[in-house]
């Protein structure tokens, strides 16, 4: 007689390692998303004031080295140079998940890697039958598909929820497989026509920087100056930029060696998520969210098909495209859901997942460059996140005493030794 196969719990108890990594990370990107928030406050207020002529001066001066083809405006050296630095996060972020996290195996990516993947295809089938009723431009069809995690978790932090720890790290999953989507997006679709020559050398480049992991060279005079080399070659080559961040960030290695304290990617990361989450992300939102609010602009969100398309994807898309992927990924895997959560949880995080802002907005300036059209969809992806972060608040916070109960659970240590009782099953403090 064959024994029936044990479910897994979905969002049950993380391993205690994996929660404490996921802990840092997730406070770190809580507060790069509050600095987020601010500078998206600052531009939006700066754009509208009196001083409106100043900001657009600012962000549209030129400075660099215009025989290296690196002659670029303050907003595009914070969209192609700055952004680098938080997609090469992204991609340490994406190798750990590969090599050590949730990802590793098929049985725990599935749940989101379906779940980010419905949340990236249904938003953008979404925005595609809006703007073809409307007859409307399909370019922006990619732009609804990002999650911004720490946009995302900033509005966590304003609303005071206390989500469990494997919620916080679905979420922090989703988003990680969301960014790679994205990156695919950004190079494939919106690559302009290519110089192979400086393709050749980026790639060239990316070889050395792998064999000089490989051959465990330490060092960041080694690294810095190849990193810029790679990612001004990449922004020649017509591939954008932000690309180079990511190839490199996938080439660090996320495994010590025997004595090795921490890794080189645990290492890059300690040391550039400050600089990514606090100046760079910032600084993007600063000279990308300033848009001018008028009455016609937010009338064109409601009524044009391309802004439309945007709200409707990030919305009533992520919310769709997210809840069905997890039931589906549930109703059809040996996962089933933690008896102390209930669906509406999982409504909550997908509503949440509906806030794109850092690479909805980078892919905004990509499809729709300049002119009333970019700055339309600009205001569409602040509305639309705006909606999908009101939404998320008010689901969000009925259901906080079932998270605060929860969260007491996971954090109770009545023997004080820094690990949660909850991990410890007998004296001798042998987890699960």
């Amino acid at each position: 007689m064959t024994q029936p196969r044990l479910r897994k719990p979905l969002f049950g108890l993380l391993p205690w390692t994996e929660r404490q990594t996921v802990a840092e990370a997730l406070r770190t990107e809580t507060v790069g998303g509050l600095v987020l928030l601010a500078a998206a406050v600052v531009a939006l207020a700066w754009a509208n004031s009196p001083w409106s002529e100043a900001y657009a001066a600012l962000r549209d001066f030129h400075f660099g080295i215009p025989a290296l083809g690196l002659d670029l405006s303050v907003g595009h050296w914070t969209a192609d140079g700055l952004l680098a630095v938080f997609f090469l996060i992204a991609g340490i972020e994406l190798k750990r998940e590969l090599v050590v996290g949730e990802l590793r195996t098929p049985a725990t990516a599935a749940l989101p890697v379906i779940a980010a993947v419905c949340g990236m295809a249904v938003p953008a089938a979404l925005y595609v039958l809006t703007a073809t009723a409307g007859g409307g431009s399909l370019d922006g069809w990619a732009v609804p598909m990002a999650t911004d995690i720490a946009f995302a978790l900033a509005v966590l932090a304003v609303i005071s929820t206390h989500l469990p720890s494997a919620l916080r790290a679905f979420l922090l999953t989703l988003a990680v497989v969301d960014d790679l989507g994205a990156i695919f997006v950004i190079a494939v679709f919106f690559t302009s026509d290519l110089n192979f020559w400086a393709l050749g050398g980026a790639f060239a480049g990316l070889v050395v920087f792998y064999v000089l992991q490989r051959c465990r060279v330490r060092g960041w005079w080694w690294y810095a100056p190849l990193g810029i080399a790679i990612w001004a070659l990449m922004y020649n080559s017509g591939v954008h930029a932000t690309v180079a961040g990511v190839a490199m960030g996938l080439i660090l290695r996320t495994i010590r060696d025997k004595g090795e304290k921490t890794t080189p990617a645990a290492r890059v990361s300690h040391r550039l998520h400050p600089v990514s989450a606090g100046v760079a992300v910032p600084l993007f939102a600063l000279f990308a969210a300033g848009v001018t609010v008028s009455g016609d602009a937010l009338t064109s969100v409601f009524t044009d098909p391309e802004p439309l398309g945007v709200v409707i994807g990030l919305v009533a898309g992520k919310i769709l495209g997210i809840f069905l992927g997890t039931y589906l990924a549930a109703r059809f895997t040996r996962a089933e859901l933690n008896p102390d959560l209930a669906w509406a949880d999982v409504l909550g995080l997908a509503t949440l997942a509906g806030i794109g802002f850092t690479v909805a907005l980078l892919i905004g300036e990509l499809a729709f460059p300049g002119g009333a059209g970019g700055e339309h969809i600009k205001a569409a992806v602040l509305v639309g996140s705006l909606i999908a972060a009101a939404f998320a608040a008010v689901l969000l916070r009925r259901r906080n005493r079932v998270y605060k109960r929860l969260w007491e659970e996971e954090e109770r240590d009545d023997d004080a030794d820094g690990i949660p009782d909850i991990y410890q099953t007998d004296a001798t403090g042998s987890g699960r």
